[in-house]
Parts: structure tokens; C-alpha cells; sequence
């Protein structure tokens, strides 16, 4: 059966506008994409990447303060996906770059550190203290990367131990340069996971560069959502004792107090020699212990030879043991 189509039902079928196109109901917008970078991973595994180094930070603090036997801060600036170009380019020079193996993966990596790191280190390991001005345009003598040898392999140590919760991978270096530009290991705009780390000892301040090739860590995306989502799940029995065998030997400050009454200032800055304070504390109120700031016990101050001691009456009883 024919009929003679209306204005308005031609105007229906001829409507091509832009704009009323994309307000259509199921219209998908275009979404650029960079044919330069396929090897590009999702932010979701990039800030599981973050979480993974922030806990990599925190571990190697702990490993240099012993190792060099000084007190330094670790800070993790950035995690950000880059072309390897773009990534040497951020790095001074000269600098100490190593190329990193990364078995059973095919590839390499990169593990650079700044020389105003280097050569406090270095002051360090040789009985300084890295409080020296040191030129930091000179290059890393063979020598000195012999001494810095020890350094490097308590760094990949770890960042093995730190990746062991996504995959095993054996960090080795494989070459040693103090030009980023030498170090060709890979493609111009292949892109790579940059990891910035600031560390401080003393007055010196410098970075710790790392970049992964993305195209290993996309390899590792089902590795990623199947491990950080068993970390995201409660603990085990087994991991609850594991930590509180690690945490049994730890020392914690402790202290006995003998609480008295608040103080005006003005009184405490009239007090001379032959004053008596009086704390108004009964002699029979039991005295508090506390541990890491924490009220533990209720005990009283006894002699035991020539030497005060606390003894324990009972613990604090708003506090639960774990």
C-alpha cells in the first residue's frame, strides 16, 4: 500500500546535522588513540604499580639506613607512563644508569641514580660522613662503580622482594653507563613506566629513576588484577602469625608516670631550689605504664637491691590484648 510521504517524515530521514547526531540515543563518540604508543597500560594497573613502589619506598628505607648506617629520607614522587626519549631526557649528566635484566622476561630496564647521590654514598661506604660538596659534573670512575656494587644489589634485592606480590622477576645489571644517551636499549618512542624516587641523606638530595617497558607490564595485567585483589581480601591465619613474628623482637619505648595536677606557668617559672610541688597523688593509686604512649599496665614502684623497679598488678582493663 503507497502513500505520499509528509515534509516533516522526509526531513526525519534526510536529518544529518552534527550536532543533533550526536545527541542520538547509542551514539558512540570517537576516542583518540596514539598509533605511536599501542603498548600504553590502563590507570587502573598503573596505580597498582604505584601502590607496588610505594612499598618497595618504605622497604628500602629501612635496607640503606642499615646499610650505610645513616638516617635517610625515601619519598616516591611520580608513576607515569613516558616514551623512553622522553625519559632520558629527564636525566642529568653525567649520571650512573644501569641497564637491568629482567629474567624469565625478554627486555631490559633501567635503574638510574643522580650523582649528588652517588658520591655522598660513596663518601659514606669509605668512613665519611657525606656531609662533603662534591662536583657532581664529573663522571663515576670504574673503581667507584666497583664500590657501588654492594649499593645496586641491595636495590634490586628489594625491588625483586616488592614485585615477588605480581610476578617473579630477577633484576640483574647487565651494563653500566654515565651518559643516558648511550644507553640505546630501547626504541625511541616505546613506552616505558617511569618511577621517581627522591631519597635525602643529610644535606644531600637527589633522585632514583626506574623505567619499565610497558609492553612487560601489559604482559602482567592478569597477574595484576589476580594478586592485588587477593591483597584487597582479609588476612590469613597464617600471614596474621607471620607479622607477629616479625613484629615480636620490635622495642618500644615505655614509660612509668606519675600523674599530678595541672600547672600555671607563672608558678612553674616562680619555682626555686627548697620549693615543694605537690602532686596530691595518694600513695596507695597505682602508677600507669605506658607502652609506645599506650596505658598497658597498673603496677607500683618497688626496690629490687639497689636498683627502683615497676611491678605489674594488673593490666589496663579498657585495653584488649590482640
Amino acid at each position: 500500500m503507497s502513500r505520499q510521504l509528509t515534509q516533516q517524515e522526509i526531513d526525519a530521514v534526510f536529518q544529518t546535522t552534527p550536532g543533533r547526531q550526536a545527541q542520538s540515543k547509542g551514539t558512540r563518540r570517537a576516542i583518540p588513540f596514539d598509533f605511536r604508543r599501542p603498548d600504553r597500560i590502563a590507570k587502573s594497573q598503573l596505580r597498582a604499580i604505584h601502590q607496588l613502589h610505594d612499598n618497595f619506598v618504605r622497604n628500602l628505607a629501612s635496607s640503606l639506613s642499615a646499610y650505610l648506617r645513616s638516617y635517610l629520607i625515601i619519598n616516591l614522587v611520580s608513576v607515569e607512563q613516558l616514551s623512553y626519549s622522553e625519559f632520558l631526557e629527564c636525566l642529568p649528566s653525567p649520571t650512573c644508569i644501569a641497564s637491568l635484566g629482567l629474567k624469565p622476561y625478554d627486555g631490559n630496564a633501567v635503574l638510574e641514580l643522580n650523582s649528588s647521590l652517588i658520591f655522598p654514598i660513596l663518601e659514606i661506604l669509605l668512613g665519611g660522613d657525606g656531609k662533603l660538596q662534591f662536583n657532581s659534573q664529573r663522571e663515576v670512575t670504574e673503581i667507584e662503580q666497583v664500590l657501588l656494587d654492594g649499593l645496586f644489589r641491595l636495590i634490586l634485592r628489594d625491588l625483586h622482594e616488592a614485585w615477588t606480590f605480581v610476578t617473579n622477576i630477577d633484576f640483574s645489571i647487565e651494563t653500566i653507563e654515565t651518559e643516558p644517551q648511550f644507553l640505546q636499549i630501547l626504541a625511541p618512542t616505546e613506552a616505558v613506566v617511569a618511577v621517581a624516587i627522591e631519597i635525602r641523606i643529610g644535606d644531600s638530595i637527589g633522585m632514583m629513576n626506574i623505567a619499565m617497558p610497558s609492553i612487560i607490564i601489559k604482559m602482567m595485567r592478569q597477574k595484576f588484577d589476580q594478586q592485588w585483589s587477593l591483597r584487597k581480601s582479609a588476612s590469613t591465619d597464617e600471614e596474621q602469625t607471620r607479622m607477629l613474628q616479625l613484629i615480636q623482637t620490635a622495642r618500644l619505648p615505655s614509660e612509668v608516670l606519675l600523674s599530678g595536677p595541672q600547672l600555671l606557668l607563672r608558678d612553674l617559672m616562680n619555682l626555686k631550689e627548697g620549693d615543694i610541688l605537690s602532686f596530691e597523688f595518694p600513695t596507695s593509686r597505682p602508677l600507669d605504664l605506658k607502652v609506645n604512649g599506650q596505658k598497658k599496665y597498673e603496677g607500683e614502684i618497688v626496690n629490687a637491691g639497689r636498683r627502683a623497679v615497676f611491678r605489674i598488678r594488673e593490666q589496663f582493663r579498657n585495653l584488649q590484648p590482640q
